[in-house]
């Protein structure tokens, strides 16, 4: 069976009766079984992907129309909740844990007819750049198999790059769902906070999490977002700003002149591979050709971002992953002895190195002795940097820089070193978390090394359709 890396190539071929919904599936369960080496899934969804496809075969043939999504093969990550199927977070905490309810973006994907063909694999909760911290071992990226994949949403990303699903809905807390697209060679879209409802996502640190999008195309994350954006009830931080026809829009013949910036200090910093840098001002320059404006800013306290982001995220998560103690559910240590073993024992075990980490660091900064000192600094810090990217957005439609510094490093280069190089990565990607607003990765290049990397877009707060529009434009 051909690739296909469009929703409306499927739709078109099931509606010429060219395809059938149970061929797809079949063919993307062979993809799954011969790429398992890969570690994207963790389950895979086969008798109920089959059976829901059957039933989508049979509304064609009666000639009813199916949903907006009809056809479309999506995996979700493991940290989305799905009613009577396990969810894990990719931790020995979770392990054999059933959801009793499904996240509102499972409930959206299905009212219109995806197809959901099983979990994928990440950093356990959502805590890491390279997916190698998950507790059932390291996603390999599919263009090399000794590179990771990036993380936390790197099994999302390899499906989606190694045609194991057309689509996959990952999270993105400071940029993981943009650089594991980075990496992977895949379009990676995080929409603004509160365009989509967090119900049903197992939370990392809750004011910057966001449920984000992996796909070859930016027609199908326009197409995906236009489905499972919106207002609801079980979220109050949702917005209830009311949600465009994207897909409509992007067909509209228009080609307007955009004003970019890019910051000095992104281009000019010595972590930056120096092909990344160069192909990045390539292409500053080819939009100015194209008529465009295209300036340098400085930001001065771009230098902050990565170390506010980890302060405020790891306070977050020390209180969010309160609630696995071995006494309310999932994972207990069976030899505990008394209610302190039990707590200690069963968090000792049950998280990871990476986890545990995280914990200590975010219990540690919200203390008697250091709340001041570190949290309401990173508070502060967080409020200059979205007030300063206000200010320029206000100015310009998009700031534009690489995703990542590098291209896709190898197994096991950064797990044993000083965990704040891994955390580094993250410099052009937290951003976008830190101010609430959207972003895209877009897979533009190729390093000479053989490994793709990508382009990052930032726009304003609900402009994800601006966003979807120039990400079209610049993937012709």
């Amino acid at each position: 069976m051909k690739k296909y890396t469009k929703l409306t190539e499927v739709q078109a071929d099931l509606k010429a009766n060219l395809l059938t919904c149970q061929a797809l599936v079949k063919a993307y369960l062979s993809n799954i079984e011969a790429k398992k080496s890969l570690n994207a899934f963790l389950e895979v969804y086969e008798e109920e992907a089959l059976e829901k496809a059957r039933l989508l075969d049979e509304k064609i043939q009666k000639g009813e129309n199916l949903g907006r999504l009809g056809g479309l093969i999506i995996g979700i990550k493991d940290v989305l909740c799905h009613k009577d199927h396990k969810v894990g977070a990719a931790s020995n905490m979770l392990e054999g844990f059933e959801s009793l309810f499904s996240a509102t973006v499972i409930e959206k994907l299905l009212k219109e007819d995806a197809i959901i063909i099983g979990r994928l694999n990440c950093d356990e909760f959502a805590m890491g750049s390279t997916n190698e911290y998950s507790s059932k071992g390291p996603v390999l990226n599919a263009y090399d198999e000794t590179k990771v994949s990036g993380g936390s949403s790197g099994g999302s990303a390899v499906a989606v790059q190694a045609d194991l699903c057309l689509a996959a809905l990952g999270s993105d807390t400071g940029g993981s769902v943009r650089q594991p697209a980075s990496f992977c060679d895949v379009v990676g879209f995080k929409p603004t906070y509160g365009r989509i409802s967090r119900h049903g996502l197992i939370a990392y640190a809750s004011s910057f999490d966001q449920i984000g999008i992996l796909a070859h195309s930016v027609e199908d994350t326009a197409l995906i977002l236009e489905v499972i954006a919106g207002g609801d009830n079980f979220d109050s931080t949702t917005s209830c700003v009311d949600v465009p026809a994207f897909t409509e829009k992007l067909q509209k013949d228009e080609k307007p002149i955009y004003k970019f910036a890019y910051f000095k200090e992104a281009l000019e910093n010595e972590g930056l591979d120096s092909e990344i840098r160069s192909k990045i001002e390539e292409r500053l320059k080819g939009l100015a050709l194209a008529g465009h404006e295209v300036e340098a800013v400085d930001f001065p306290i771009m230098e902050y971002m990565v170390p506010a982001y980890y302060v405020m995220t790891c306070a977050e998560a020390s209180s969010n992953l309160s609630r696995y103690d071995g006494i309310h559910y999932a994972y207990r240590h069976q030899e505990a002895k008394d209610l302190q073993n039990v707590y200690t024992q069963t968090r000792t075990n049950g998280f990871g190195k990476e986890v545990k980490r995280r914990i200590m660091l975010g219990t540690f900064v919200l203390s008697a002795g250091f709340y001041d000192a570190y949290y309401t600094k990173a508070q502060k810090v967080r409020r200059l940097v979205s007030d300063e990217t206000q200010k320029l957005l206000e100015k310009y439609d998009f700031i534009v820089s690489p995703t990542t510094p590098t291209t896709a490093i190898g197994l096991g280069e950064l797990i044993n070193q000083d965990p704040v190089t891994m955390y580094l990565a993250d410099i052009y990607t937290v951003q976008a978390n830190l101010v609430g607003m959207p972003a895209m990765s877009l897979p533009l290049f190729q390093h000479s090394n053989g490994m793709p990397f990508g382009l990052q877009l930032l726009a304003n707060k609900f402009e994800e359709e601006k966003l979807l529009r120039v990400g079209l434009e610049l993937m012709k």
